[in-house]
């Protein structure tokens, strides 16, 4: 250990030439980082666009680009040829989420650092990034809802001062935001609704339904929360 620490910080301060040695080391600490970043994607993940497969071409692109970074050192003929051979690879899956295209870029340059022998850089770099991501998880940051769901429902008469719907909504929400109220075009008196609700407690959003199911002439309820439709 004290041996590939040594190795570690004497090619980071001289850049030392390549050799199997430092190659083996390279290729050792691009997989070591890379399955750090991956560890942290993979408890920081929220949402239903997880793939088992991403994760692990975290691990795989800093290892290769690792390799990369030693197979073109010091050679321009090279690095030429192997842009060449890489510029016939198609890349046909699409990212849904823009934190996914961070990640990839964060592993593409833990491997150029350790492949270009910067390993102490590598180390600091990773280290840092993780806790950036750990902190930007668990602090939440950048939410803003200003609305976090959407209202439907159909009801036989125009709501009035003295309907309890909005005192309903009143109670359940921080407010309630009247998006539309369109007549419907079937022959009959029914008003259909749709709200922007800013709701105080997720948890009581089966409360909120039932006594809105409750309400004389009030029929077909639905409720969309805003996180549901951003998966979709």
């Amino acid at each position: 250990m004290d041996r590939i620490l040594q190795i570690i910080h004497s090619s980071s301060a001289t850049g030392e030439v390549f050799n199997l040695q430092t190659a083996m080391i390279s290729l050792l600490l691009a997989f070591v980082l890379g399955q750090l970043l991956a560890w942290v994607y993979y408890y920081t993940h929220s949402g239903l666009s997880y793939s088992k497969s991403f994760v692990q071409s975290l691990i795989l692109m800093a290892v290769i680009i690792s390799m990369v970074m030693s197979t073109i050192a010091g050679s321009f003929v090279t690095a030429v040829g192997l842009m060449g051979a890489l510029s016939i690879i198609r890349f046909r899956n699409m990212l849904k989420d823009t934190r996914d295209i961070a990640f990839i870029f964060c592993a593409l340059v833990i491997g150029m650092a350790c492949g270009s022998m910067r390993y102490e850089l590598a180390i600091l770099g990773t280290v840092v990034i993780c806790l950036v991501i750990v902190y930007l998880y668990y602090s939440d940051f950048g939410t803003h809802q200003p609305h976090n769901g959407f209202l439907r429902f159909s009801l036989d008469r125009h709501i009035g001062p003295d309907h309890p719907v909005p005192g309903i909504l009143k109670r359940f929400c921080n407010y309630a935001n009247l998006i539309s109220a369109q007549d419907t075009d079937f022959g009959t008196a029914a008003v259909e609704y749709s709200y922007q609700v800013l709701i105080k407690s997720i948890s009581q959003n089966e409360s909120m339904l039932s006594e809105l199911g409750r309400v004389e002439g009030i029929r077909n309820i639905s409720l969309t929360m805003q996180e549901q439709l951003l998966e979709v």
